[in-house]
């Protein structure tokens, strides 16, 4: 499931980040890169052990823990503190799949990459290129959305950055460990939750709602994995 996710940051928080981040020392972004994706990637990353990635990470983090569509399609069992990466003129990233499992080197934690995550911190009239290009199911999606929104997609999925031919593209980028592995299963509990949302809100005295909200926490009691 490939879904866009508005208003993650309010347009304060983005400037509050950008501001962070755009005084930081940034690095070649193959710092974090397996063998696969540093022969595709030309970027440059702000190291994950800086004091500013780290403040503005958390900021993302709490931000996160406040959108309930992010909740329903990720089903978030832990998040891995969000990274930031800059494309300028000519940077890129070809196609690629992300690492099965990412190790946190701060804490030693393993965590699996069930979904992906790219929260925009540029205005999209701010540069050229750069579109996150994600293969689904449905086809190959190109993604450029307002500064402050997120987009969320299966880290199985084959996805890459064009090139910038102007301007400079700032993002965050990280990874879910869903309670539900399978993308399918999330898909299947996100579209019967994003149901119940409008039937609470057009009939909301209806007694299929209890049901079929059993029917939802049942579901997710069997493919869920707390």
């Amino acid at each position: 499931m490939l879904l866009h996710v508005p208003d993650v940051l309010t347009a304060d928080e983005v400037r509050r980040i950008r501001a962070r981040i755009d005084a930081a020392d940034w690095v070649d972004g193959n710092v974090t890169s397996g063998h696969q994706s540093a022969r595709a990637k030309t970027n440059l990353q702000l190291p994950e052990d800086s004091d500013a990635a780290r403040e503005c990470g958390e900021a993302i983090l709490a931000a996160l823990a406040r959108s309930a569509l992010f909740f329903s399609a990720a089903l978030p069992r832990q998040v891995y503190p969000p990274l930031f990466n800059r494309y300028g003129v000519g940077m890129t990233f070809g196609n690629h799949v992300d690492s099965a499992i990412r190790v946190h080197p701060p804490t030693s934690r393993r965590i699996r990459t069930d979904v992906s995550a790219t929260l925009f911190l540029t205005p999209p009239e701010d540069y050229d290129g750069g579109e996150l290009t994600i293969e689904d199911t449905y086809g190959t999606q190109g993604v450029k959305l307002p500064a402050g929104d997120l987009v969320v997609y299966p880290a199985t999925s084959v996805h890459r950055v064009t090139p910038v031919t102007r301007g400079e593209r700032t993002s965050s980028f990280f990874w879910i460990e869903s309670m539900v592995r399978d993308d399918g299963e999330r898909s299947l509990l996100f579209d019967m939750d994003m149901a119940l949302v409008r039937l609470a809100r057009d009939a909301k005295d209806h007694p299929s709602l209890v049901t079929l909200t059993g029917c939802y926490h049942n579901l997710l009691r069997r493919w869920g994995d707390a």
